[in-house]
């Protein structure tokens, strides 16, 4: 009874989830903690004794170095090689040996926090998976003989029958065996306009069965459907590190083992060389500790990251980390997804033509009143056009859907079809204006026909239209060299015509996910840097694979998690803003890191040559990197 309460009570209050927000957020109260000790024991040394100011510094070192100290010490024991955590640690530990500790407690601070920040960003990178498996049914509805039962997902075996009623996921990958329905494969392909399946025809996990009840037999274990390998993707696009990262990872240890050696040398070799003081010896290499502590590096790039960063979010431009700003300004091509990217992701009438103009404002009363008891999204675009013409509601009656084909309705006692030609009748459908048919056809329109008994009196063309600020962004690549390609899972004729009307370069169409990111993969044989465009499900492992993943802000949580880059507007122009603002970052920190280097290796020669002493090389040290610190601010205007 007792523990069942303890279980209960953490339920209620939720605690899990906030011991698990705490320990996510750990090490940036840590940090901050330490920073106010910090402004403690700096305002106390004028008033108190020295135990109780040293001991907030000593109290500041543990709380904001205790993360880094551990995480370098197991890094250390599991690479057997050094790294900047333990060199930072060591650096400071030598301010305060010689009685620098506020020089030594704020150089902790500094790592701290420029970690604790790595480590959000970490964290929030590999939050898309859970948002994926959220959209995977878990239990499926399987034929057993003449009856139902509910079972668990991953105990469907290949060859057992499954029924999918309307408006469900479909559980598993499958061919149907009974039954006609349109299903919305958007979070696949991406395509927003619902395609009829009936039998014998292939559909995939993680689909919706949006109007007729379907019988499928399944084809794959829940493990290897479509929709897993998608998650298999975005995790192996994401665990793959860049070059720059593994550049660093080099330089890290070789630069922290060569101070080291040299402070080493520097603890012995100058007294019996040069005949300087067991004294002046240890001094001189207690300021080389100080001074050559990358204190200034770190600080070249962290304040300028976050300014471009913070910038960008003033312009609704979110950065999910430094060096996806720094990888913007090097990309050369940029791949496109079509629906929700470049187009609005609803389809709209584009053109409505009758056989009698007289009879134009009736034909459009009767069929938006009959589309408007269907949640087909084909119909709910008719209703939208008439809702827009101000066209009023007509009494229709013994309205009926007829799945994946078009919808039946009765008007004064005549009846009305509305459909694909298939539906309403191929011979009178293509007799009615034959031409304009194949050219709306042609230009990668979806075109329905109207019929009122046994005469084709109308038909209405939709297609999902290009952004205007689409086009302006495309133009904007092009005229900076950029290269713009689309992968859609749209049908040739389609993608062909809303890639002439953006102005893109190139096209791939009838791309399903894993063939998107096979099409990533070439891009970046061809192009140094490759950026990724998308708002679905579907891009999710071209976003991961490429360079620099851009996401709409109205995407799925999916692809708002695995891109690099979210537009919170939708606004497609904002990449050329993006673009300009990680040169001026890229700039910045160059100038940042040369200067550092600079007087890093100036410090270094002056103690060398016994011109410095402790006071000027920790004033020369700090005032260093609070320069580099005031240069990257300037990108917050």
């Amino acid at each position: 009874m007792n523990t069942t309460r303890v279980l209960l009570f953490f339920k209620w209050f939720k605690l899990p989830s906030k011991l698990s927000a705490f320990k996510e957020h750990a090490e940036l109260t840590a940090a901050i903690i330490s920073g106010i000790l910090i402004v403690f024991a700096w305002v106390g040394e004028s008033q108190w004794s020295p135990p109780i100011y040293i001991s907030l510094y000593v109290t500041a070192f543990v709380i904001g170095g205790f993360a880094k100290a551990k995480e370098g010490l197991e890094e250390t024991i599991k690479e057997k090689s050094l790294n900047v955590e333990l060199l930072m640690i060591l650096a400071a530990i030598g301010s305060a040996s010689i009685g620098y500790w506020t020089e030594g407690a704020i150089l902790i601070f500094i790592f701290s926090l420029s970690g604790a920040l790595e480590t959000y960003t970490m964290n929030k990178s590999h939050k898309e998976i859970s948002s994926l498996m959220n959209l995977q049914p878990e239990k499926a509805l399987l034929v057993v003989e003449n009856d139902y039962e509910w079972i668990s997902v991953e105990h469907l075996n290949i060859g057992d029958h499954v029924l999918i009623k309307a408006g469900e996921r479909i559980p598993a990958d499958g061919v149907i065996i009974k039954g006609t329905s349109s299903i919305d494969e958007s979070t696949i392909t991406g395509e927003s306009i619902p395609i009829t399946k009936d039998q014998h025809t292939e559909v995939f996990a993680g689909t919706m069965n949006i109007d007729g009840s379907l019988v499928i037999s399944v084809t794959k274990k829940s493990t290897d459907t479509l929709f897993q390998k998608i998650i298999k993707m975005v995790q192996n696009a994401q665990s793959e590190k860049s070059p720059s990262q593994l550049f660093i990872e080099r330089f890290e240890s070789t630069y922290v083992k060569t101070v080291l050696i040299v402070v080493a040398i520097m603890l012995f070799l100058p007294h019996f060389v040069f005949g300087w003081s067991w004294m002046e010896t240890i001094y001189r290499a207690m300021i080389l500790l100080v001074v050559a502590s990358p204190c200034a590096l770190v600080a070249s790039i962290m304040p300028a990251t976050l300014s471009a960063i913070t910038n960008g979010a003033k312009q609704g431009i979110l950065f999910k980390g430094g060096v996806h700003v720094e990888h913007l300004s090097h990309i050369k091509a940029f791949a496109f997804d079509k629906t929700g990217t470049l187009t609005k992701g609803l389809p709209k009438v584009t053109d409505f033509v009758t056989a009698n103009k007289e009879e134009e404002t009736l034909v459009l009363s009767v069929v938006s009143s009959i589309e408007q008891q269907s949640n087909h999204p084909l119909a709910q675009a008719v209703v939208r056009y008439a809702d827009h013409k101000g066209i009023h509601a007509s009494p229709v009656d013994s309205v009926k859907n007829e799945s994946g084909n078009g919808v039946i309705g009765t008007y004064k006692g005549e009846v009305w079809k509305i459909g694909k030609s298939e539906f309403i009748g191929e011979k009178e459908s293509y007799s009615f204006k034959d031409e304009l048919f194949k050219q709306l056809a042609s230009e990668g329109k979806t075109v329905i026909f109207v019929k009122k008994e046994n005469e084709v009196v109308g038909l209405f063309a939709l297609k999902d239209t290009v952004r205007e600020e689409a086009k302006q962004a495309i133009q904007s690549l092009k005229d900076k060299g950029i290269y713009t390609i689309m992968l859609t899972g749209d049908n040739e004729t389609t993608a062909q015509a809303i890639a002439e009307e953006a102005g893109l370069d190139q096209y791939i169409s009838n791309c399903l996910p894993d063939q998107k990111l096979k099409e990533m993969k070439h891009l970046k044989k061809h192009f140094s840097h490759v950026g990724m465009v998308g708002d679905g499900i579907n891009d999710a492992p071209a976003l991961a694979e490429a360079d620099v993943g851009v996401a709409m802000g109205e995407g799925t949580d999916v692809a708002l998690e695995t891109a690099d880059v979210v537009l919170m507007k939708n606004d497609l122009p904002k990449i050329g803003d993006a673009m300009h603002l990680s040169k001026r970052m890229n700039r910045i920190i160059k100038q940042n890191v040369i200067f550092s280097i600079s007087v890093i290796m100036l410090l270094i020669i002056s103690n060398f040559l016994q011109w410095l002493d402790l006071p000027l090389g920790v004033i020369g040290h700090e005032g260093s990197t609070i320069l580099v610190i005031l240069n990257g601010l300037r990108l917050l205007k």
